[in-house]
């Protein structure tokens, strides 16, 4: 059997660490802990984390792809604006994609899988109760792993899926009124595909997301990210 080339090997050995810090930072320039313009040290942000500079370095290059930092001259990376049109945007992506999932989802479904959807809900709420944020963050993470893959709909779960990086999970799992509203709505999309009303199904999903849009735009108005925006202002 032919060995590995280094190149190959490299890539299967290579830890994951830098989608780990890009995760991270991530969700601290989508909740405002990072504003636009604040700068992004390499060894300070290796040093908080307990890391070396390799994988900051690599994740940061990973959100200058993304548009979430930039390249300053003689500045290093910068965390780049963010306006309430992204964030609307980003969440109404989200949405879109996951209503025509549910639509599919509608019409290929079974008793048996909508038990499961239902049952993966308690699980929800459960953890909800708990009040372990973790563990709420897995479980919603759980219930719709499951819904996407009813639907059969591969590529645009894998969409899906990489724009709800940007939705800022903990944020969502400290907020009581979040996981209650958002089981109800879990049960108003079970009750919708048990009577095979897929018009009822995708207009619930697509609510979670609008709701979900709501409470960060609320979020981010209370602190320093739109100060100096004009009123009316999409920034």
């Amino acid at each position: 059997m032919a060995s590995d080339s280094p190149a190959s090997s490299q890539l299967r050995n290579r830890p994951q660490l830098s989608d780990e810090v890009a995760s991270i930072l991530r969700h601290r320039i989508m909740t405002a802990e990072l504003l636009p313009r604040d700068r992004i040290r390499i060894d300070e942000t290796a040093a908080a984390l307990g890391i070396s500079v390799t994988p900051v370095r690599e994740a940061l290059l990973t959100l200058r792809g993304e548009g979430m930092v930039l390249l300053a001259p003689h500045r290093g990376y910068e965390v780049a604006r963010l306006t309430r049109t992204d964030v609307d945007d980003i969440f109404w992506l989200q949405g879109e994609i996951a209503a025509r999932i549910a639509r599919r989802t509608a019409a290929a479904i079974t008793v048996a899988q909508i038990d499961e959807l239902a049952w993966a809900n308690a699980q929800f709420r459960s953890a909800a109760r708990s009040g372990d944020r973790a563990t709420l963050t897995r479980a919603e993470h759980e219930f719709h792993r499951a819904h996407n893959q009813f639907s059969d709909s591969s590529k645009l779960s894998w969409m899906l899926l990489h724009t709800t990086r940007y939705t800022p999970h903990e944020m969502y799992a400290s907020d009581p009124e979040w996981s209650a509203v958002t089981a109800d709505r879990h049960d108003e999309l079970v009750a919708a595909y048990r009577a095979g009303d897929a018009d009822a199904a995708a207009d619930c999903i697509r609510r979670e997301f609008t709701d979900g849009a709501e409470r960060l735009i609320a979020h981010l108005s209370q602190t320093d990210i739109w100060r100096d925006a004009e009123p009316g202002s999409t920034t």
